[in-house]
């Protein structure tokens, strides 16, 4: 009996690279990167000071998943995203003031300032909301999908999540639904490393996460998440795939973040060196040294882009610091009986 499978391991794929070719609209590419670094840098700098309240899960390090994903999807297809939410929600498309407002718990912020960092939610740009439960988004983007496909509309959900929502139940039944149904959701899941405080491989068995796509006859792939041009590639295929009516696909980001799980964690369980070693191949760095490489003017361009950057997301921080905290009188509002 010949048995075959969807499932196609990373090794065997062709998968462009930052090495090959550079995103084909790489200036607004690296300028969305930096965005997010450095509304994540200004971020650590406002809890320091005591004008967070609560903490933040922050995103330096993973900022190619998230870009280089979205930018391979159409601006009407949705997304939902864990509590490490900034990066991905940005990428989508959110005002960068007003996602400062909601860290501040400012009117004007994206949840009018009552959901704060792991909450973040536009849906008029389809980011349908970060999830503080582990893996709890997940059957929110099955919903997303399967509306989408109810109704026509052509839509794609992706989904991201981190590695330690690999072991939760709901990771489990979200992927067999969307492969029974063949919903066109996008798993992305983002393995950066480390589910909390914990080294992945002491708390995931086999060799690589997407392999469980297998057990449920689920096209998966493992990528480079700090490659850009990958991300898109891997993506691009799996939504296409999507909108042919193909079903859903799990995608393995292999990435590193650069901070500790949250702001009160030092993170001072990593092994020595191993923080330098994955600087090396910070997913800025590697798109930067990629535009030097294809570009004569590559360094002009990157100073530029850099620097608008930085003054937009700066200018975004003191609108938002200036912006006055919601009235009392919506203590109630956006409340379900």
């Amino acid at each position: 009996m010949n048995i075959t499978h969807p499932y196609v391991a990373w090794e065997s794929r062709e998968v462009p690279t930052l090495k090959q070719q550079l995103p084909n609209d790489f200036e607004n590419v690296l300028k969305k990167m930096y965005e997010i670094r450095f509304f994540e840098d200004e971020v650590q700098d406002l809890y320091s000071a005591g004008l967070v309240r609560g903490s933040t899960h922050l995103y330096q390090g993973q900022e190619a998943v998230s870009v280089g994903a979205i930018s391979a999807l159409r601006a009407e297809d949705t997304m939902t995203c864990t509590y490490r939410s900034h990066g991905a929600t940005i990428a989508k498309g959110a005002q960068i003031d007003a996602c400062f407002a909601e860290l501040l718990g400012r009117a004007g912020g994206l949840c009018n300032g009552k959901g704060g960092s792991m909450h973040f939610t536009d849906a008029s740009i389809g980011a349908l909301g970060s999830n503080a439960i582990v893996g709890g988004h997940l059957p929110i983007a099955n919903g997303a999908a399967l509306a989408a496909k109810f109704l026509g509309t052509g839509k794609v959900s992706v989904c991201f999540f981190g590695d330690g929502a690999t072991n939760i139940g709901a990771f489990h039944e979200s992927l067999n639904l969307a492969s029974l149904w063949k919903l066109p959701v996008i798993f992305v899941v983002e393995n950066n490393q480390y589910g909390e405080y914990s080294p992945v491989k002491s708390t995931t068995s086999g060799e690589k996460i997407v392999d469980r796509a297998l057990g449920y006859a689920m096209y998966g792939v493992q990528v480079d998440g700090n490659d850009v041009v990958s991300m898109s590639a891997i993506v691009a295929d799996a939504a296409d795939r999507a909108r042919r009516g193909d079903g859903p696909t799990l995608i393995e980001a292999v990435t590193y973040r650069h901070s500790g799980h949250s702001r009160a964690d030092l993170a001072a369980y990593r092994p020595e060196g191993e923080l330098d070693e994955w600087m090396k191949r910070d997913p800025i760095l590697l798109l930067e040294n990629a535009i030097k490489e294809f570009n004569p003017d590559g360094a002009a361009i990157i100073e530029r882009i850099k620097e608008n950057a930085r003054t937009e997301v700066n200018e975004a921080k003191n609108r938002a610091v200036s912006w006055p905290e919601p009235d009392l009188s919506e203590l109630y509002t956006d409340v379900m009986d």
